[in-house]
């Protein structure tokens, strides 16, 4: 499959995007996750078939910009990126392709313009962490403190690119060896000293305010199109038994597989899975 690099400039920022498949292909828009990259997608994408799918190295990931310090990554933020990178591409309607936070800023963007979406299909990613308003005061404290702490935090350095590669697979979600290695192409870059990660050290500063329960469910039950939502039975949403009831009823085609949080990067066999998942779905005509 042939795979191009591009950039896309928005009023405010400049992303960076790996484009799969060909002309005429159905358009997707595929988002990552939390301290991902575009390479999230290095196995699923070349097996999904009839599709052109951009996926986007998110603001602050991978090559994309780093965004000015009078602004933050919000969920929201991530949502009006997605809109205009769309718009910049020419898409009118256009579906999308989430895993994690991908999956809830794809939520997100389905439920907040539907007359632009065409389908959804989603990687064990469907709902923010909530809070709820007597928790807004707390956790607003809470960010102020971090954003001052931050100017005393530096970046790792790795000695080499296996240590940066042992390292992520290891980090906060463990990936397997080669899913580590796929996200280094576009997470890691030499410096003085070694390889750092790309990323901005402040996606890691806790969000000054969360969606309650209520803005969660609201989101999800405005999304009008088909939605295909595949849950990893060691990933993150099956882990939390209060989501059960909640996931039971979605008017969603739901799929359990086996594997982890990462199970469309993490080995042939479970990107295989997710596309037998999805290969119909995205392709189907509305």
């Amino acid at each position: 499959m042939k795979i191009q690099d591009i950039r896309i400039q928005l009023p405010h920022t400049e992303l960076a995007a790996q484009v799969y498949g060909e002309e005429g292909g159905k358009p997707v828009l595929a988002l990552h996750g939390w301290l991902d990259n575009a390479m999230s997608f290095a196995r699923l994408a070349p097996k999904l078939k009839g599709l052109k799918i951009v996926a986007l190295d998110m603001a602050g990931h991978g090559y994309s910009a780093h965004r000015s310090l009078d602004s933050g990554y919000q969920l929201w933020d991530y949502a009006m990126d997605a809109f205009l990178a769309a718009n910049y591409l020419g898409w009118g309607k256009f579906s999308l392709l989430g895993h994690s936070l991908g999956g809830i800023v794809s939520v997100l963007l389905a439920g907040a313009m539907p007359d632009r979406i065409s389908r959804v299909a989603l990687i064990d990613g469907l709902v923010p962490y909530t809070g709820e308003a007597h928790e807004a005061p707390e956790k607003l404290k809470e960010a102020l403190q971090a954003q001052l702490a931050l100017v005393h935090k530096q970046k790792p350095v790795y000695p080499t690119l296996e240590h940066g590669i042992r390292a992520r697979m290891q980090g906060l979600i463990k990936v397997s060896r080669e899913a580590a290695e796929l996200l280094a192409e576009r997470g890691l870059s030499p410096i003085k000293g070694g390889y750092t990660w790309n990323t901005d050290p402040r996606l890691t500063l806790p969000s000054p305010l969360r969606f309650t329960k209520a803005h969660a469910v609201a989101f999800v039950m405005a999304v009008k199109c088909p939605v295909s939502l595949v849950l990893a039975e060691q990933g993150i949403l099956l882990s939390e038994r209060a989501a059960q009831p909640f996931l039971d009823k979605l008017p969603f085609e739901l799929h359990t597989l086996p594997g982890g949080h990462h199970l469309h990067l993490d080995d042939e066999q479970g990107a295989q899975a997710v596309a037998e998942c999805f290969n119909d779905f995205l392709n189907q005509t509305e």
